[in-house]
């Protein structure tokens, strides 16, 4: 198979190919590196508190013992929702482990999204969720994206990972300028953990800094209720129109995920931050 056709497989693909593999140990070791983040995130914003609709939740399994996972969420003055889960099967190749940091609307820095996956190949999807338009606000494309552009051509290029097209049409348009969206081959994990740990953690200091340094000028309080529209928006159909979702209701049922989706998304915070702020995007 060419590089490019393998770039456009199919999660489906990949699983039918090799669909037992134990993956238990890659687990272990790339949700620890989310697990770091995690950390970071609740000593740098001490006042984040878990949301109810994600209690009870620490480790679930089904009945039948195909599926498990783990979720937790949070919110706090500085962060909407602070999202850390994963979901799959560790025993039969297929895992999704995510870390998401849904910023408030003080300022406008990158929303932080982190997904590491197996399939059984490794998978490594991060992306620095635009806060404007940068096709049209190239003071903001320069001011991240530009400032990271070094980094992110570093692991473009590397020989080890293939790119991988998502076929959702709207996670690409989701795609900022430095999404990394790549598998790794099967057998060569120990050679691409540390690399993709490496690139992680420095993409998540370069943001963490970005956003100690935009709380030093918070945005104009007449600014933020319609950014926080654009926020929930993106957060919303982020989580709802992942092609993920139908892997899940495969094994778990439809209305099991859409339960699992609501904790994910932080639906009640959203619907209670808006009717503060007096907007409504959970209707749309």
């Amino acid at each position: 198979m060419s590089e490019t056709a393998s770039q456009t497989k199919t999660i489906h693909e990949f699983l039918a190919e090799n669909p037992d593999v134990d993956v238990t140990d890659t687990h272990r070791q790339l949700y620890g590196i989310l697990g770091e983040m995690k950390d970071r995130v609740m000593v740098e914003m001490p006042d984040l508190v878990q949301q109810p609709a994600s209690e009870g939740l620490d480790y679930w399994i089904t009945d039948s013992g195909n599926f498990e996972g783990s979720m937790h969420t949070w919110t706090g003055k500085h962060a909407e929702h602070v999202a850390h889960s994963w979901i799959g099967n560790r025993k039969a190749s297929i895992l999704d482990m995510n870390m998401q940091v849904f910023l408030s609307q003080e300022t406008d820095v990158p929303h932080l999204v982190m997904v590491f996956g197996t399939i059984p190949q490794v998978f490594y999807y991060s992306e620095l969720v635009a806060r404007r338009d940068v096709r049209v606000d190239v003071d903001y494309l320069e001011k991240y994206y530009g400032a990271e552009n070094e980094e992110f051509l570093k692991l473009r290029g590397h020989e080890l990972f293939t790119w991988s097209v998502s076929h959702g049409t709207y996670m690409r348009a989701l795609n900022s300028p430095n999404a990394h969206s790549y598998t790794a081959p099967l057998g060569k994990e120990a050679e691409a953990i540390p690399i993709l740990r490496e690139a992680a953690l420095t993409r998540f200091e370069t943001w963490l800094g970005w956003w100690k340094d935009g709380m030093k000028n918070p945005l104009p309080e007449s600014e933020r209720a319609s950014l926080m529209e654009r926020d929930h928006l993106l957060r919303r159909y982020g989580y709802e129109l992942d092609p993920m979702n139908k892997i899940s209701e495969n094994m778990l049922g439809k209305e099991r995920v859409q339960e699992l989706l609501h904790v994910r998304v932080g639906t009640e915070q959203i619907r209670a931050a808006e009717a503060i702020a007096g907007i409504d995007t959970l209707s749309r």
